[in-house]
């Protein structure tokens, strides 16, 4: 065979694997985030509670704000 013939069954198994892997991914994402939801504020009171913390509206909303915080912000690249 040709040479150029196999750079193309190359590319083209390349794409036909990329396309699937993102496919393959992003199902396995949606089953997880739909199985294991991400917290919420009612998760974050019954998590207080069973600690033995009586959580009031202004706790639970500063705790949300903090994590929301710590989830977005940026990690600090260390200088060498």
């Amino acid at each position: 065979m040709d040479t150029w013939i196999w750079i193309v069954i190359v590319i083209v198994a390349l794409l036909a694997g990329v396309a699937l892997g993102f496919y393959i991914a992003r199902r396995y994402m949606m089953k997880y985030l739909q199985d294991n939801p991400p917290i919420n504020e009612e998760m974050l009171r019954i998590m207080m509670m069973q600690m033995g913390q009586k959580p009031s509206q202004k706790k639970i909303n500063q705790m949300m704000t903090q994590m929301n915080k710590a989830s977005t912000k940026p990690e600090k690249k260390v200088k060498k």
